[in-house]
């Protein structure tokens, strides 16, 4: 059974509930002046943003007309959308555009990974994950530092540790295997970790080889997330320093979907690389 936290729970809310009011032919303005909520709530609430309290469900349920089926379910759903995820803990070392990211990693079932120049948070090493965090952040005191690497371990261990982890194939450019990142024992080990991963855990790692030329995804990394629920869309997640997009149109997904498919056709096994 896939893993479902918090994030996932607000966005399946949310589309429930837009669902209901479309149904009943109701707008965002009629919802308004009904009092049972603000438009700028309705669309945070739709688009599974925030918690959202039980009353608040319920006036909507009897607004949009549902049955009492109906609006139990949806209320037990609004009391869990207000759960904790693991990353809560760590306060503002999350930045807040990266936690639905976070949220959705957690309950994907599959993860496909772009990243021509940065392992995966996900496959890298503690010294790694240390020497990106310096060079980032080249003036930050060494306990922020440790502060983020204790971020990152503990989303690993989300991972590692679930009964049946979401499936990961991810395709890296043969410069991040090449750059030496926190010196050449770093990377050494970081290279043994991710040989070795796809023999432990629902892992298949690839290389992009530089020899292969011009390719498909020259526009730059991102990452594929699927959920087994139909109520919870998939997403392209495209990172950027100070933020993010999620992409959930079908003829977005569809795009980088191609592109996957084609750059995967062009990689390697990493164990073939490393020979």
């Amino acid at each position: 059974m896939p893993v479902t936290g918090p994030t996932v729970v607000r966005r399946q809310l949310g589309r429930r509930l837009r669902r209901l009011r479309e149904e009943a032919a109701r707008t965002e303005q009629e919802v308004e002046r009904a009092k049972v909520c603000s438009r700028t709530t309705l669309w945070r609430i739709e688009n599974g943003k925030f918690p959202v309290k039980m009353n608040t469900v319920r006036g909507l349920c009897w607004f949009y007309g549902a049955d009492p089926e109906t609006t139990d379910a949806l209320t037990r759903l609004a009391g869990a959308s207000d759960e904790h995820g693991w990353w809560e803990s760590h306060g503002d070392a999350v930045p807040d555009w990266f936690r639905l990211y976070v949220g959705l990693e957690a309950a994907a079932t599959e993860i496909g990974v772009y990243d021509p120049e940065v392992i995966h948070g996900l496959l890298q090493t503690p010294d790694y994950m240390r020497a990106v965090f310096r060079a980032t952040y080249p003036d930050a005191p060494q306990e922020k530092i440790e502060r983020l690497v204790s971020l990152r371990l503990d989303r690993q261990i989300s991972y590692y540790d679930r009964e049946q982890p979401a499936r990961i194939v991810a395709i890296l450019g043969e410069g991040a295997l090449i750059r030496e990142v926190g010196g050449p024992a770093v990377m050494a080990e970081q290279r043994a970790h991710l040989a070795g991963l796809g023999r432990r855990v629902r892992v298949e790692v690839r290389v992009l080889p530089w020899s292969v030329g011009a390719h498909p995804a020259f526009s730059g990394q991102f990452i594929l997330l699927d959920f087994a629920d139909p109520d919870d869309p998939d997403v392209a997640y495209v990172e950027s320093h100070m933020g993010a997009r999620y992409l959930e149109r079908p003829e977005e997904l569809a795009e980088y979907r191609r592109i996957f498919r084609l750059i995967r056709q062009q990689s390697v096994p990493i164990e073939e690389h490393l020979r």
